[in-house]
């Protein structure tokens, strides 16, 4: 009990550092902002250029999407920079909920939030209502960046390249970006027939075989067999328990949730091939069970292709990006390059949204500070808070596990909304649950480079 109080108060103390240096920030900014306005403070180095210089961002999910707000917040008016993201989806991929999805119908629009909202009022306007002129502080470009170069990007989609002083690499990891992990597809249509493609496939499989005991196998596992409890469910995991990255305590809940509904664990074994014309998933022992539906819940590996195109020795032998405390790519030729969310290597154990979104808010000070001439003076220091997980073991229970890898605890929990935290979700991105109308504003907001 003890330690477990101590837990308690190691968190909120971390959590109180955290809130004191964004109020720290904010008021370091707002002080900044009426200096400049009465004209105390002198031009930045960059002020009234023109063209302005690019602040491009590479992607924008959770990490690249909270840089780009940051940086847009914090950039003084007329700083002569502008934040340019590169994102090739229409729509923010809410995936934490992707697994559910997979499984219960009517509900996917959900995963799909608007662009736009999250990014600070009036950085993403239009000059006027055709969306002709070059905008605000915020230039969004639904496209995939083909290369990195020391000095631009260059478009897949056939686009000028764009010029850069400073780039934010926010390419993150997928499982082969493949459901339940990652929705391939850059539209919401598009994304929606393979969602519904899928929780057909569920449906009408007599026997599913899941394969990957991370947090999407157990919980696709989990609420297939809670929503068809007649469904053979069976569950391949290469190591001994599922969950295996976690402590002992998530692991046995999971391993019981998992048992409790029915679904075979099998653990220390592996599918090596699945024979369709027999119907059958082989594993590496030699063992065979039936399968009319094998889904893949593998490992995510990091995407960061661009990056080793441009800085060989900067990626670690996991395939991540390095990093400096200041989320400078580790390579002292380009010290305008940064890196953050899951493509970096930034030695969190549990990498998730929330050290995703704080990295991210590091980047970004950091990028406002040099565009301004001063030094990046914000580091990333990986902490056990961000690794608290909530993990669904059917469609009405879940853990919460909380641990710094010495104190674990496990808190169950009821499940009383099918689609999870989805409100949430499009609240804290600034989109009301869950309307859209599909006139999506970064479509309009497309400024000359």
């Amino acid at each position: 009990m003890l330690e477990k109080t101590l837990l308690v108060l190691k968190g909120i103390r971390f959590g109180l550092s955290v809130v004191l240096n964004l109020l720290r920030h904010s008021l370091e900014f707002r002080l900044k902002l009426l200096r400049h306005s009465i004209g105390i403070a002198g031009p930045s180095p960059s002020d009234k250029l023109d063209p302005p210089r690019n602040i491009v961002i590479v992607g924008a999910s959770i990490a690249g999407y909270t840089a780009a707000k940051t940086i847009a917040q914090y950039l003084l008016p007329d700083s002569g920079f502008r934040v340019v993201v590169v994102e090739p989806r229409s729509h923010f991929h809410f995936t934490w909920v992707l697994p559910r999805f997979c499984v219960v119908e009517g509900h996917e629009h959900k995963a799909f939030i608007p662009y736009g909202g999250y990014l600070p009022a009036g950085s993403l306007s239009p000059k006027d209502q055709e969306g002709e002129g070059e905008g605000g502080r915020v230039t969004w470009v639904q496209d995939r960046v083909k290369a990195i170069e020391r000095d631009r990007v260059r478009l897949q989609g056939g686009g000028p390249d764009i010029p850069y002083a400073f780039l934010v690499v926010a390419t993150g990891a997928g499982a082969a970006d493949s459901l339940p992990s990652r929705v391939p597809a850059t539209t919401k249509e598009a994304g929606l027939q393979l969602l519904r493609e899928m929780q057909r496939r569920v449906r009408e499989a007599r026997d599913l075989v899941v394969v990957g005991g991370g947090a999407a196998g157990v919980e696709l596992a989990t609420d297939a067999k809670s929503r068809y409890p007649d469904k053979r469910v069976a569950l391949v995991h290469s190591r001994d328990a599922v969950m295996h990255r976690f402590g002992p305590r998530l692991r046995d809940a999971a391993r019981r949730g998992i048992e409790e509904l029915g679904v075979e664990l099998i653990t220390g074994d592996r599918v090596v091939r699945e024979d369709k014309e027999r119907r059958v998933a082989v594993l590496g022992s030699g063992r065979e069970i039936v399968c009319d539906y094998l889904v893949n819940c593998t490992g995510q590996a990091p995407d960061s292709r661009l990056v080793a195109e441009l800085s060989p020795a900067s990626i670690s032998p996991s395939g991540h990006v390095l990093t400096k405390p200041t989320l400078q790519i580790r390579d002292e030729s380009l010290p305008n390059v940064y890196v953050c969310g899951d493509v970096s290597e930034t030695n969190t154990t549990h990498p998730n949204s929330r050290s995703a979104m704080r990295q991210a808010m590091i980047v970004g000070y950091n990028v406002v500070a040099a565009a301004e001439g001063r030094r990046p003076r914000d580091t990333y220091e990986p902490h056990w808070l961000d690794g608290v997980i909530k993990l669904t073991l059917g469609l009405d229970k879940s853990v919460v596990n909380v641990g710094d890898g010495e104190t674990e605890f496990v808190v169950p929990t009821k499940e009383k909304d099918v689609a999870l935290m989805s409100a949430d979700a499009w609240r804290r991105l600034g989109a009301k649950p869950f309307e859209d109308d599909e006139r999506l504003p970064t479509s309009k907001i497309m400024a000359k480079i």
